[in-house]
């Protein structure tokens, strides 16, 4: 009998031994595998900044423009014909000196624009407004848009409102009602109170465009300085429109937009959302306004001439 409890022990310790052993080796090969994770997450993360880099290079050859080198290549020779017609004393070789040089200057400080189709603007636009069409017919909103303004850039925040420095539009199942700050600074997508969704503008790049030609912050800007400003900006700067109209009235600012790059959006596939967010270029006023105002805005109504190629919106400003 004592040996049997003897060799049932031994046993057991043994089989405790072995479960102890496979413990072991489970934590061993789980934290291998971790260190392996680990070791591809940083591997990865090397590649991506490798990419990255490679792409900055790229996009620093791409900036180099050829203008400048054929600029050098005139104004070379035309500063050293300058140098030795003065020491030789020579007006041929004055004349071809300035010549060279003229044109070396030219060359050298005039850049080329790249100009991008019209077309290729609309069909990267329409994909953001059939994914919203899509969204609010799953949802089914009938309310209005509302853009709202992000609080000024050198206004501090704590780190749980830093979502309300963000410009976005929010599409609001009731079209009485507005969500809080609190819920706005949360950032979500989904809002509860009231039910809508909150989506970036798709005029957002469009007014940073604005902004950069303008170098200046729209947020310190009027909105009588906007009708002013905006319409030499977009049709002669930005090119985005053949004429433009923008005024206030009635409480309301009203924009003109004729043969604009984004006329055919109102057109084509049916598109809902195009009437209360606005096309980009329409989408953009819309940011500017509010962030000019610091008042949620939203398009009031839109109207499209039959031959599609005016297109006249009309903001609200709605108090907050």
């Amino acid at each position: 009998m004592d040996n049997l409890k003897e060799q049932h022990e031994q046993f057991n310790l043994k089989t405790m031994g072995l479960e102890e052993k496979k413990h072991t080796r489970k934590e061993i090969e789980n934290k291998s595998s971790e260190i392996t994770t680990h070791q591809y997450l940083i591997e990865t993360i090397q590649q991506l900044q490798t990419e990255v880099e490679n792409l900055k290079l790229e996009l620093k050859k791409a900036r180099s423009m050829p203008s400048a080198k054929t600029g050098l290549a005139f104004m070379i020779p035309g500063v050293a014909a300058l140098i030795f017609s003065m020491l030789n004393n020579s007006n041929i070789l004055a004349f071809i000196g300035l010549s060279l040089t003229f044109w070396g200057a030219l060359f050298f400080f005039v850049r080329p624009i790249k100009y991008v189709p019209s077309n290729l603007l609309e069909s990267t636009a329409i994909s953001t407004y059939k994914t919203i069409d899509r969204i609010i017919k799953d949802l089914k909103f009938k309310g209005k848009s509302y853009y709202i303004p992000p609080y000024p850039k050198e206004v501090y925040l704590p780190q749980h409102l830093k979502g309300l420095k963000e410009t976005v539009v929010l599409i609001s199942d009731d079209a009485n009602s507005t969500p809080s700050i609190e819920e706005l600074a949360k950032s979500k997508f989904l809002l509860e109170n009231p039910n809508g969704i909150c989506v970036v503008p798709p005029g957002l790049g469009v007014l940073a465009q604005f902004e950069k030609e303008l170098r200046i912050d729209i947020a310190k800007l009027q909105i009588s300085e906007l009708c002013e400003i905006f319409p030499p900006l977009i049709t002669e700067n930005l090119q985005l429109a053949k004429e433009i109209e923008m005024k206030q009235e009635n409480g309301q600012v009203y924009l003109k937009m004729i043969d604009s790059t984004y006329k055919n959006l109102y057109t084509a596939e049916d598109l809902k959302s195009i009437h209360f967010l606005g096309c980009p270029l329409a989408s953009a006023v819309a940011c500017a306004i509010a962030k000019a105002t610091g008042k949620m805005v939203t398009i009031q109504k839109d109207n499209i001439t039959p031959d599609d190629q005016t297109i006249e919106v009309w903001y609200s400003m709605v108090e907050g």
